[in-house]
């Protein structure tokens, strides 16, 4: 198997919600919600980086489709993260997701490996982290 992810899904709890959150709260690209037509369709779909793409889906859809027991979400079991390319963006991205409704966990500052970074988790809980790594520069930010 090719190690080859292009898309991430977010189980959540109130998809209009979890959609205004990335869309009007973080800025990101989306046509909305679409599959509403669709028992367990309702989707929404996020252009991020280099072809990957966010997805989000309501939980009890995903544990439905996955043939699981629908679960509540656990904070630890995965966390997300954004590379930027300044302790500054760092600073800018967290705050723009607090503005957005997000709790912030661990507010930006330095870390044990020699780079900045801070911890959110959006409305349904979702861990994110945004980190300036200097070994890790984005390509696109170089």
């Amino acid at each position: 198997m090719k190690p080859r992810i292009t898309l991430i899904t977010l189980a959540v709890d109130d998809l209009p919600r979890a959609v205004a959150f990335y869309r009007d709260g973080l800025g990101w690209p989306t046509e909305g919600i679409v599959g509403e037509e669709l028992e367990n369709g309702a989707v929404a779909f996020f252009d991020l980086h280099a072809g990957l793409k966010l997805a989000l889906w309501p939980r009890a859809s995903l544990a439905q489709d996955a043939g699981l027991p629908l679960d509540g979400p656990s904070a630890t079991e995965l966390t997300l993260a954004q590379n930027v390319a300044s302790r500054e963006e760092v600073n800018a991205a967290i705050q723009q997701a607090a503005a957005a409704g997000a709790v912030v966990i661990k507010p930006p500052g330095p870390t044990f490996w020699g780079g900045y970074a801070g911890y959110f988790q959006d409305p349904d809980g979702h861990v994110w982290e945004v980190a300036w790594n200097p070994q890790m520069i984005p390509p696109d930010e170089s």
